[in-house]
């Protein structure tokens, strides 16, 4: 359609203005939209076709597309440089002059006060007021910039910005700008049923922007996407953790669990609805007697072939599901239970089992209790579940490694039953990286308040009269604070990369992923706790108030450091996988596998007795990226190489397996920080070797070898230990240390302005 030749009524060219700039960033908010259907259904001149028109372009599910947006700019051209100098005062003018232009009405309302004020009224809840905004709006719409906090900085925090986004910059865009709006404003909520429902409401408003179905296919409303899913859970972790944990639940633990354990008939009856968040529901795994131990879960699922059906017990008080999120709000649960065909326990599968009818009322042998306040996260509505002879069809199963069939028998794709439930489980470790990815962004959070704090406070002057010092240009804040920031930009790639291999893994490929996955989620919850505690302190009295976040951070994340699995549960998980991996390469490869298993043990004497390589000062040398890959692999190895070879002496000794696991614990956590930080560290080397020359690429090449070196000295007396260096050594990395720390002063408040963390999101008052 030519511009000239434009089909729109003169009733939508007077709202087009205010629709163009609406969905100018992508978003239309709740607030939004609220206000301009209410305003749309007011206005007396616009016909019937108009109004559906109008309407049917404010669902955020089906923004409009890039054809008919590009279309709205090129008429919005067109039409304004047809009027008058001086007639475009606002939005609303602008929209009544064009559309006075076209109209052939001698009874119309442009010139009616209520028609201006209405307009005005959308105008206002879009933020646009000047016009010197509507001429930067109309012509120069799309350029997204950070102004950069420091202009002593080296480089530009937008670009740092994208670097840090990839490849899901837009919906991560979206998402922020989304946040901004007043409907999700966060306040301190202390009654538990209010908090809940805002944040239920919230829910919805997600669902309803289509965030909830991002990761399911796309006849069931989403785009087939798990990495959108965690960009947008990653980036809601900046903002309310309630919510964040909520959204995970329904549509991720929930909804998840649906699309990867179900099949076909379970995507059809339950993926949409649970997407739009009409069918809200629960993940009901862990039990109060096993925790983390999902393998004996207690509740059974009890086949009757008589009557086709399913039975669900909670055999006594104790193997009631525990600490259920959406359990209150929910009507259905995936329930974890044993599975029990013919007499034979099949081990842990997962049953849909409805638990309230439409009205709401608990369905009979139903118990739900509530957790009641916790110590933080109250806005999500956790619960206890019993379940006594609960009766549902076999359908309910969820059958994609394990099903029933016509005669009542027992069939699985996977015939070893630890491989089944490995593989199960292994369908749901994207809940792991998600639950790093929030702990890292409410730590960017966190630091984000310290730093900018920083930055503006001044205390003590080194003379009367002069003026007082930064907070931050004291050595001993930058050594608190910035080793973190550091740490929060490794674990961001490292996560994010780890969430891009999850979306394309093969069956072969999950095991690494889940062992990479268990490690660095402990490894940034772990990272989010003292990170949280750190920045409180450096804010001092003012970070102890409510109104600065760090209460709600602090109480909100402490518990990720044991859900999704117990950190130090998780870490003895890692060293299982490595050593289960170094078996398996005697068993793979033989007397090669041997052969370089000795080279190793060789390899590792000659390195422990090398007097240059134990007393090397040079700077070079340890700057150098070979240094610190070496130093970092090798503990890791001799950790791995030690532990094997204790493993075999008590096993010589008649220890049994799991006596000899207990004597080995403590050296398994050990071995597994060993790799998780040798991990994050070969991840940003691999990122930077994707990256072009820039200032941003020379700023995170900076960060990474401080990471390194902090890992390095971080462990120096294992190092010491074992005779790797020197003591004049670890001395000549503290003081580089320590010259890295002054190079990154500068860089600071831009390196938190990347973050991309709105002052709404923020919310701190500290830093208005």
């Amino acid at each position: 359609m030519a511009v000239t030749n434009h089909t729109l009524s003169p009733g939508v060219l007077s709202l087009l203005p205010l629709f163009y700039i609406g969905w100018s960033d992508s978003v239309l908010s709740p607030s939004e939209m609220t206000l301009i259907h209410q305003k749309i259904s007011d206005l007396v001149f616009l016909t019937k076709e108009d109004k559906a028109y109008l309407i049917r372009h404010t669902d955020p599910r089906n923004p409009p597309s890039d054809s008919m947006f590009k279309e709205w700019l090129e008429v919005l051209r067109y039409e304004s440089a047809k009027l008058p100098q001086g007639s475009k005062q606002t939005l609303s003018q602008l929209g009544l002059d064009i559309a006075k232009v076209h109209s052939t009405s001698k009874s119309a309302t442009f010139d009616d006060p209520e028609t201006i004020k209405a307009l005005m009224d959308i105008e206002k809840e879009l933020g646009v007021y000047t016009e010197e905004d509507l001429h930067s709006m109309i012509f120069q719409l799309g350029a997204r910039h950070i102004t950069p906090a420091s202009k002593s900085a080296t480089f530009d925090a937008s670009k740092m910005l994208h670097l840090l986004d990839g490849k899901r910059a837009d919906t991560k865009h979206k998402v922020r700008q989304l946040l901004k709006d007043p409907f999700f404003a966060m306040g301190t909520v202390r009654e538990k049923e209010q908090h809940r429902l805002k944040t239920l409401a919230m829910t919805q408003a997600l669902a309803d922007q289509g965030y909830g179905s991002m990761a399911y296919p796309e006849p069931y409303g989403g785009v087939g996407d798990m990495g959108e899913y965690m960009a947008i859970f990653e980036t809601l972790a900046y903002h309310d953790l309630s919510l964040t944990i909520k959204f995970g639940v329904q549509f991720g633990l929930f909804g998840g669990t649906i699309h990867r354990l179900g099949t076909e008939k379970h995507h059809r009856r339950y993926l949409e609805p649970t997407g739009k968040a009409t069918l809200l529901g629960c993940f009901a795994m862990t039990e109060t007697g096993h925790g983390s131990n999902v393998k004996d879960l207690e509740t059974t699922a009890t086949y009757d072939h008589t009557t086709q059906s399913i039975i669900i017990h909670t055999p006594h008080e104790g193997a009631g599901k525990e600490y259920i999120g959406n359990a209150l709000h929910g009507s259905m649960a995936v329930v974890f239970a044993q599975l029990i065909v013919g007499g034979i326990n099949h081990g842990i599968h997962a049953v849909m089992v409805p638990y309230r009818d439409p009205s709401g009322q608990l369905l009979d042998g139903i118990t739900v209790k509530d957790c009641g306040y916790k110590m933080g996260l109250n806005g999500v509505d956790n619960g206890r579940l019993w379940f006594d002879r609960v009766v549902v069809p076999k359908e309910n199963l969820l059958n994609q490694y394990g099903d029933i069939d016509d005669n009542g028998h027992y069939t699985s794709p996977i015939e070893n039953p630890n491989k089944r439930f490995f593989t199960m489980l292994g369908a749901l470790v994207g809940g792991r990286i998600c639950v790093g990815m929030a702990g890292n962004s409410a730590a960017k959070t966190a630091l984000t308040i310290a730093i900018q704090y920083g930055l503006k406070r001044r205390q003590f002057a080194p003379k009367d009269g002069e003026p007082e010092t930064i907070l931050m240009d004291y050595p001993t804040h930058q050594h608190r604070l910035i080793p973190l920031l550091v740490k929060s930009y490794m674990l961001h790639f490292a996560l994010v990369n780890l969430g891009e291999q999850y979306t394309v893994a093969t069956e072969e490929e999950m095991r690494k992923i889940e062992t990479k996955a268990a490690g660095l989620k402990a490894m940034a919850t772990w990272h989010c706790t003292n990170t949280v505690q750190t920045c409180r302190e450096t804010c001092g009295g003012k970070g102890y108030l409510s109104e600065n976040r760090f209460a709600d951070i602090k109480a909100d994340s402490d518990i990720f450091t044991t859900f999704e699995g117990d950190n130090t549960v998780l870490m003895q998980l890692v060293a299982k996988g490595l050593l289960t991996e170094f078996k398996q390469s005697f068993h793979d490869e033989g007397f090669v596998a041997v052969m370089r298993y000795l080279g190793s043990k060789i390899g590792n004497v000659i390195a422990e007795y090398n007097p240059y390589t134990t007393r090397n000062t040079e700077v070079e040398h340890l700057l150098s990226a070979d240094f610190h890959a070496e130093a970092l692999k090798y503990r890791e190895k001799k950790m791995l190489l030690s532990i094997s070879d204790r493993m075999r002496t008590y096993l010589k000794k008649r220890f049994g397996p799991y006596e000899a696991f207990l004597k080995c614990q403590m050296h398994m956590v050990a071995l597994a920080n060993a790799y998780i930080e040798r991990l994050v560290y070969r991840e940003m080397i691999k990122t930077l070797d994707r990256m072009e020359e820039s200032a941003e690429k020379e700023i995170l090449q900076k960060m990474t070898t401080f990471y390194a070196l902090y890992c390095i000295y971080d462990d120096k007396g294992w190092y010491l230990e074992t005779d790797y260096m020197d003591g004049v050594k670890t001395k000549a990395i503290r003081r580089i240390l320590n010259k890295l720390i002054q190079d990154l002063r500068p860089e600071l408040g831009e390196l938190v302005t990347a973050f991309g963390i709105s002052a709404e999101t923020l919310n701190a008052d500290i830093l208005r």
